[in-house]
């Protein structure tokens, strides 16, 4: 199994930066892809940001230029720091990762328990 701990969530003002963290333990062959997702109240969870094991980057449209996607493969840990933050960035901000856990086994998808990012106007 992979656990996911999310930190770094909080209240922030508009314009604002916040920093979040996810590291990733268990029995892993191999961490794949990671990356973040939110979900705001009554909306569907949408991808903000993932990076490959390689560091290719894949962005939103509506956090690109504002929010960066970033790993350390040493730690598997992933971080997506977050400036000018804006009231619709408000939700809860999920830590996923694609990893396989023996050599030549399948690859899973794990969730973090999510993270809440509370931005005021």
């Amino acid at each position: 199994q992979v656990q996911l701990v999310e930190s770094g969530g909080g209240l922030v003002q508009a314009g604002g930066s916040l920093r979040l963290s996810c590291a990733a333990s268990g029995s892993i062959f191999k961490l794949n892809d990671m990356g973040w997702y939110r979900q705001a109240p009554e909306k569907q969870r949408e991808l903000v940001a993932s990076i490959t094991s390689g560091g290719s980057t894949n962005y939103a449209d509506s956090v690109k230029g504002r929010f960066t996607i970033s790993r350390d493969n040493a730690k598997s840990t992933v971080y997506l720091q977050m400036n000018s933050l804006k009231a619709e960035d408000t939700a809860v901000y999920y830590c996923a990762a694609n990893a396989r856990l023996k050599i030549l086994g399948p690859v899973y998808d794990y969730w973090g328990q999510g993270t809440q990012v509370t931005v005021s106007s």
